[in-house]
């Protein structure tokens, strides 16, 4: 009996892993959601986390690759950079008050060796989730999602009419690749790539329904070759969307991915922001 206390409070001592919920202090109203670095990629990192708090949010998903400072233009940031360049990117992170929450789009390897450097990084920053295009890997890196405990999401580019052999943008495909799988792993659901494939997100969610791993959420102006607008103000159904992620309890991290205007776009990055700070679950 003493045995069994000792060990459920050291349970109860533990931190939160990586799989836990997301803290609420991080939510905007009902959601975790924030940028992703690729909405200011014309610009640095350390200028893509000023943006990125100049917004509103708390969060921020990165991109390997992206240039470091305005100071350090050659220097890349990823999960290959220097620990020194890992340092300075957290210092930065503190200084603006966000949170790192996902990673991707990034190639994960069937080499575990290789694919344990994304998993270190990850859990290096408190990332939850490392999305990818890797069905290939999937062997391998579902044994990091158990032994790190960080999901992986599969994320949706648009279908390829000279390419039929990918098949990302189908979430029937993605849940046929992760039904059997730890529960860790599932989407990475960008809603703008699923509307230029002819779908209605909310179908797809309804599909993938508890595979729901991040979301990269957008709202296009037209169907199917649209280009990015402030949500609610589109085609996508946006409020339809945050209500089935509702549904499903599904509070984040979600994404902003704003791929229009990208040289001055943090006024509608801010708009998105604001728009689902204000959203109101559907009674």
């Amino acid at each position: 009996m003493k045995l069994l206390l000792t060990l459920a409070f050291c349970a109860a001592s533990l931190p939160l892993n990586a799989a836990d919920p997301l803290p609420d202090n991080l939510r905007q109203g009902s959601f975790v959601i924030g940028c992703q670095a690729w909405t200011f990629n014309r610009f640095s990192l350390f200028e893509a986390i000023e943006k990125t708090a100049a917004t509103g949010a708390k969060t921020i998903e990165f991109f390997p690759g992206q240039k470091l400072s305005p100071e350090q233009k050659d220097v890349k940031f990823s999960h290959d950079a220097t620990p020194e360049v890992w340092e300075k990117v957290k210092a930065k992170l503190k200084e603006h008050g966000i949170t790192p929450v996902a990673y991707g789009v990034v190639g994960l390897s069937k080499d575990e060796a290789v694919s344990r450097k994304v998993f270190e990084f990850a859990k290096y920053f408190g990332i939850r989730v490392i999305n990818t295009e890797s069905v290939d890997a999937i062997d391998t890196f579902e044994k990091l999602v158990k032994e790190y405990d960080i999901k992986v999401g599969f994320h949706d580019h648009p279908k390829r009419e000279k390419n039929p052999e990918y098949r990302m943008w189908d979430p029937n495909y993605i849940l046929s690749i992760v039904k059997d799988r730890d529960p860790r792993i599932g989407s990475c659901a960008d809603t703008g790539h699923w509307v230029r494939s002819g779908l209605k997100p909310v179908d797809a969610i309804r599909i993938l329904k508890g595979r729901i791993m991040s979301s990269h959420l957008k709202d296009l102006d037209v169907a199917p070759n649209g280009h990015d607008v402030v949500y609610g103000t589109g085609v996508s159904d946006v409020k339809g969307i945050l209500d089935e992620y509702a549904a499903q309890g599904f509070t984040g991290p979600i994404s902003i991915e704003y791929e229009y205007k990208q040289e001055d776009n943090l006024a509608e990055a801010k708009q998105c922001i604001e728009f689902v700070r204000g959203y109101t679950p559907k009674k």
